[in-house]
């Protein structure tokens, strides 16, 4: 679970480093798909990991609004402020809270449940899904995608003796 939150987040920071070279403009243009924009984009990643990884403790949890990040360097300093407190919970992770249950009243009244593992790696599925739309997006700017890859990223530093 931890390689794959560390996986996203490396890849959110080349991501924001990409978008230095681009315009404000080009990072706030509407897009298909998506939540509208490359910067909305990468500003909804951070802050539904974060609101996620809130829910499941039973913490509050609020909505930002975009309009209050509409800046590459705004929408860093967001994330630079929820990640502590994500990176804490996904370091504290153990094989006990995998099913612990996550209970939620959704906008119509209905009740879904879902164990806390389901939930974290929906966050990581998440993540991954949007990294997709910037990439096509990317391409439209006319700029190479980050690289999806998880081979090369220095992930795994180390491994146990004899593997």
């Amino acid at each position: 679970m931890q390689t794959l939150f560390r996986y996203n987040w490396k890849v959110r920071e080349e991501w924001y480093q990409w978008c230095e070279d681009v315009s404000s403009e080009e990072l706030l243009k509407p897009r298909t798909g998506g939540v509208g924009s490359i910067l909305k984009t990468l500003f909804h990643i951070a802050d539904v990991e974060w609101s996620w990884i809130r829910s499941i403790q039973g913490k509050p949890d609020f909505q930002e609004n975009f309009e209050k990040y509409n800046t590459l360097q705004k929408v860093r300093e967001l994330d630079a402020a929820f990640r502590p407190e994500v990176e804490q919970f996904v370091l504290d992770w153990n094989v006990d809270l995998e099913r612990r249950i996550f209970e939620d009243t959704l906008a119509d009244g209905s009740t879904v449940t879902d164990a806390w593992g389901e939930v974290m790696r929906h966050v990581i599925a998440h993540e991954i899904h949007h990294v997709g739309q910037l990439s096509v997006w990317a391409r439209e700017v006319g700029k190479p995608p980050i690289s999806a890859n998880v081979i090369g990223k220095g992930l795994m530093n180390t491994l146990p003796e004899g593997l």
